[in-house]
């Protein structure tokens, strides 16, 4: 080869180079898949202070929402001034990062015969660059036996939901040592048991209070292993999640029937979200997901979030033991009835609690989910996706998703820049489920976002 050919091909060599360099900058670099504070977190939470805490709330004798309000040491008033004793206490530890307040209300009704007052309280830790945007882990406070109305008898609530309360109590322990963009609410909420009370009540809050929730994280039980069915598993937790918005209008509704989106709410994409980052931060944690809001027939403190139109998902163990739910202490035909402590499984309950707070901190980490999500591609072969962007620093880019229609998690990804559409040249629409995150600088991303209002967060 002469000299003259080897100089025009290495010419030739340096400008592709260039060209490559070029289109590599940062602009087009999807930042790191994975922030590993998270792996910090995961394993941070203790068993031993969490099983503390569940004893103390058992040791009020009952939580019941018609029990005492004003005894030192035992019923609902005491159980609710140790919480935020303990919120306060917590705060004093991390230069008074949390804001502990009460947030309740007067109220009657079928289960509660007389003006009671229900009360909740919360703990905000405030985000640095945006905190007004929320997310929320709550557990409750009461307990009850066989007769819900029977406010004097003792009713221990260990696992449901002194577990609840527990974990919230050690994700502010955990989460309280780091900073936010976005703010965590930790919240023990009262009256679940007589119809679901306090979530409405913080709901309404949340709204005057102009708060820009993401996400809801209903703790109700997340402390037993050994089920009814005679399976014992600490290894798998149950998220479940409404399909379709409870606050869906008649147009909405029509426009879902032709388009889809009955499987892709805010509330299922943050289930999608939430045992997405299990399966990349947490060991030996198995999220099922549950396509259902509760349990067959049943309800829980997610709702009050749900029909106020907040993406809310329920966090639950898999095997539960009905002997050990709403039930008299006795011993009858040999068996055992009561949620005793004994029922609790420390390193199981602090597992999920685990889960929880990679869940908070991931999202209050990365940027808030993309507004104005549409979608485009009608007797075409291909399919654009456009949305609302956000041009501030949290924002590194965005994530297209699409999965087959009848896949339960996305499956396929791709980082796109920070743009405000994208085309994905010869993918059918028909034949896709589709959506866009939102991914921050800091490796973290928002839950995904289907198009339109069956998705909107």
């Amino acid at each position: 080869m002469n000299q003259a050919v080897t100089k025009s091909l290495l010419s030739v060599s340096l400008c592709c180079i260039s060209s490559l360099s070029f289109a590599n900058t940062s602009a087009y670099q999807a930042p790191s898949a994975e922030d590993l504070r998270l792996y910090d977190i995961a394993q941070a939470t203790q068993a031993e202070r969490i099983m503390s805490d569940v004893q103390t709330l058992v040791d009020f004798g009952t939580r019941h929402t018609l029990s005492s309000q004003d005894h030192p040491t035992q019923g609902i008033g005491a159980a609710r001034n140790w919480i935020k004793a303990e919120f306060e206490r917590i705060s004093s530890q991390c230069g008074q990062c949390l804001e502990v307040i009460e947030v309740g209300q007067t109220v009657s009704g079928k289960r509660i015969p007389q003006d009671t007052n229900v009360v909740n309280i919360i703990a905000i830790q405030r985000g640095n660059a945006n905190p007004n945007r929320m997310v929320i882990m709550s557990g409750d406070i009461d307990s009850r036996v066989t007769d819900v109305m029977d406010a004097t008898s003792i009713s221990p609530g260990a696992n449901d939901n002194a577990t609840g309360v527990a974990g919230a109590l050690e994700a502010a322990r955990v989460l309280s040592q780091y900073q936010f963009s976005g703010s965590i609410v930790y919240a023990a909420l009262s009256g679940e048991e007589q119809g679901l009370y306090g979530g409405k009540i913080l709901a309404d809050y949340a709204k005057a209070q102009n708060w820009h929730v993401q996400a809801v994280l209903n703790n109700d039980m997340i402390g037993n292993i050994s089920g009814i069915n005679g399976v014992v598993s600490n290894h798998t937790v149950r998220v479940f999640s409404e399909g379709v918005r409870y606050t869906e209008t008649e147009e909405e509704a029509k426009k879902r029937y032709f388009e889809g989106g009955e499987n892709d709410s805010a509330s299922r994409n943050l289930a999608r979200h939430i045992k997405g980052l299990a399966d990349q931060y947490m060991v030996n944690l198995d999220v099922e997901m549950v396509y259902r809001l509760d349990r067959f027939g049943r309800g829980g403190h997610h709702l009050p979030f749900n029909q106020a139109g907040l993406p809310a998902v329920r966090i639950m163990e898999t095997n539960e033991h009905y002997h050990r739910q709403h039930q008299d202490l006795r011993v009858e035909n040999g068996i055992e009835y009561g949620d005793v402590i004994a029922g609790v499984d420390g390193p199981f309950t602090a597992k999920l609690t685990a889960l929880n707070a990679i869940s908070l901190a991931s999202m209050a980490w990365a940027p808030a989910p993309p507004k104005q999500v549409t979608i485009a591609g009608k007797v075409s072969p291909s399919t654009t996706l456009t949305w609302q962007l956000e041009d501030n620093a949290q924002v590194a880019g965005y994530r297209v998703y699409w999965r087959k229609t009848t896949e339960p998690q996305w499956t396929h990804s791709r980082y796109v820049g920070k743009v405000d559409s994208f085309t994905l040249h010869n993918l059918v629409i028909d034949n896709y489920i589709f959506g866009v995150a939102a991914v921050g600088s800091n490796s973290n991303t928002s839950p995904v976002v289907f198009p339109g209002p069956a998705g909107a967060f």
